[in-house]
């Protein structure tokens, strides 16, 4: 067992804090202010892990708190300090983790596909009256007929069954795959943008096992991601600062694809420390 010491464990402690604070304290001024906000939203509202959880830290499993009592109920106390409680922690986990490493594993074993081009957001507003658009407050960049056509001309190359079960009825048939949640450890590949931002779901559902830190990386390359998938998609969020990726042009593809490829660079360390950690709270 690691043993670290009150000023150690507590400077890491307000490290993680702060970073999380830069990260998300102007987001959560905002929604205490009742406004909404169509790309960090989603963070907190599709994944549903909250900022009081994510904001808290938690050293990871074999680690003690020297002087610390138990500061939380995953937690028991030892003569070393308060540890993780894995005893009673992992019956409960090992199904979880197991699958959650599967996962993980498999994205991790193919070759990335980068030639989706975000035709996911596209594809969810596709032949969609207005009114049932999702961010309806926010105008379209396209018309809904010029929409249509991009959809139809491109088509779509989702292996995604999250980001596949939003889209429409009418565009499902013009997805090259049709993924289901039993399909999921066969099609996920790395340069998925959503399996990539899923590495925080990953990450957080495995808290408090592993490093919060760990936990804070996936989300922030979550955040840059939803960011990017927002700007590439058919919603004009200028005023909030995004601008466009036309990826309705040969331009804006290429722009879209070097990101994704900069994205999937950047998950890969990540994907490898969360099967890491599983592997060490499977042996």
């Amino acid at each position: 067992m690691e043993v670290l010491e009150a000023e150690v464990w507590q400077a890491r402690a307000a490290a993680h804090r702060e970073r999380l604070d830069g990260l998300i304290g102007p987001y959560l001024e905002q929604r205490r202010a009742g406004e909404a906000h169509p790309v960090e939203d989603f963070l907190f509202t599709y994944y549903g892990h909250r900022p009081g959880r994510l904001l808290a830290w938690h050293p990871g499993a074999g680690v003690a708190l020297a002087g610390a009592a138990s500061p939380g109920p995953h937690y028991r106390d030892t003569p070393q300090g308060a540890v993780v409680d894995l005893e009673a922690l992992l019956p409960r986990r090992e199904k979880s983790i197991t699958w959650i490493r599967g996962l993980l594993a498999a994205t991790a074993s193919r070759p990335p596909h980068l030639g989706c081009f975000g035709m996911h957001e596209w594809a969810m507003v596709y032949r969609l009256p207005p009114g049932d658009v999702r961010h309806a407050s926010w105008p379209l960049r396209l018309s809904p007929g010029e929409i249509a056509g991009l959809v139809e001309e491109r088509g779509a190359r989702c292996s995604h069954f999250d980001a596949f079960r939003f889209f429409t009825e009418p565009a499902r048939p013009l997805n090259a795959l049709q993924p289901v949640r039993e399909t999921q450890h066969e099609l996920e590949q790395p340069g998925c943008l959503h399996a990539t931002m899923d590495l925080y779901k990953w990450a957080f559902k495995l808290s408090p096992l592993v490093p919060s830190e760990l936990v804070a990386d996936c989300f922030e390359l979550a955040r840059d991601v939803r960011a990017m998938d927002m700007k590439a998609s058919p919603y004009d969020l200028r005023e909030l600062g995004y601008a466009p990726i036309r990826v309705e042009t040969p331009e804006g593809r290429a722009e879209y694809a070097t990101a994704q490829r900069s994205f999937t660079v950047r998950a890969a360390p990540l994907r490898e420390r969360l099967i890491k950690e599983c592997d060490s709270l499977l042996a």
